[in-house]
């Protein structure tokens, strides 16, 4: 490393009521850093930064806590519960001015903190963004595991560029957190959106654990929100369904016209009732399923207008001493 700088790396662990995992993968993460710091592959002043999501439980106090006793760990709170990738991003900006590079991973201790080598060295080598790939989801259930990787088939095949097995465990660049704040969409699909920032990019692979204490806070349900939330942010394919649909729908409608002309002359109109509820309903479910899509873009046109903050940060830990001088110069 003699002559080369070294990089100030951020580790950005967004945190959601995880007052049970917090206290055993913060010690992952300090033994990482330090032994990233002691192999001269980053900066002394690097930091783990705890990103709390409006926790409902302990989870800010322990953050608190941790920035006290030891230098390394820094933490910001958000006025309320924002979402995962909101988290992620507040972390993601607040850091940018600070480090050469941010390695962004869920708090639960599922992602292996050890790939966090390879991404640096890959930074290193000239990569400004590092994907971390799952290899294995061998302690993931058999519906578990089948429904994420349908969930991105689907957003590939609906337009979103995403990279497959890929999740937000990833490594990005000052350089690239720079571009990626001039997005400046509110509805935030990160996976979808890193890969249009562009520049050099690779994939580090690494097995996926099992979630160290604490329960998953991704279930079926909000799988499939986030997938359609990417697909409806990141593409309008649906909408060009709608309108494949519409059109065969159409050619449909000729050929019922046409068939129901012939049978009006033939005299049997009768006959057809079956036929014509059987259509009516289809073409009612069709309306309703297109009404339905349109009415997410649009929701989503008039959400963007309004041009809210994607968060809002309360507190920082560093500012806790700077308060408590405040206060006792009042009291004075």
């Amino acid at each position: 490393m003699e002559g080369i700088k070294k990089p100030i790396l951020y580790i950005v662990v967004p945190c959601y009521n995880e007052e049970e995992v917090l206290p055993l993968t913060s010690d992952l993460f300090l033994n990482k850093i330090k032994q990233l710091v002691q192999a001269e592959k980053i900066h002394e002043g690097s930091r783990i930064l705890f990103v709390n999501d409006g926790s409902k439980d302990r989870t800010w106090n322990i953050i608190q806590g941790l920035a006290d006793k030891e230098r390394h760990f820094i933490g910001i709170s958000q006025s309320r519960n924002r979402g995962h990738q909101n988290a992620v991003l507040a972390g993601l900006m607040e850091a940018k001015e600070r480090c050469d590079i941010t390695i962004s991973i869920d708090c639960d201790g599922q992602d292996d903190v050890n790939a966090m080598d390879k991404m640096v060295e890959e930074y290193l080598d000239g990569c400004e963004v590092v994907y971390g790939v799952r290899s294995k989801r061998q302690t993931d259930t058999f519906f578990k595991r089948f429904s994420a990787e349908m969930f991105y088939k689907l957003l590939n095949a609906l337009g979103a560029e995403v990279v497959f097995n890929h999740a937000d465990y990833r490594l990005l660049s000052s350089r690239v957190l720079k571009e990626l704040a001039n997005f400046k969409e509110v509805n935030l699909f990160l996976r979808g959106m890193i890969p249009l920032v562009g520049f050099k990019s690779t994939s580090v692979y690494y097995e996926r654990h099992e979630r160290m204490a604490g329960e998953s806070h991704y279930p079926l349900s909000k799988m499939l929100g986030l997938a359609f939330e990417g697909i409806t942010s990141l593409s309008v394919k649906p909408i060009r369904i709608i309108t494949g649909v519409g059109i065969g729908v159409s050619l449909l409608s000729v050929l019922g016209i046409l068939w129901a002309v012939v049978s009006y002359f033939m005299g049997h109109v009768v006959a057809g009732w079956a036929s014509m509820i059987c259509i009516q309903c289809f073409l009612s479910g069709v309306n309703l399923l297109c009404l339905g899509v349109l009415g997410e873009y649009i929701g989503k046109i008039y959400m963007e207008t309004k041009g809210r903050p994607r968060y809002i940060i309360s507190e920082r830990t560093w500012e806790k001493g700077d308060r408590e001088n405040i206060e006792k110069i009042k009291e004075e």
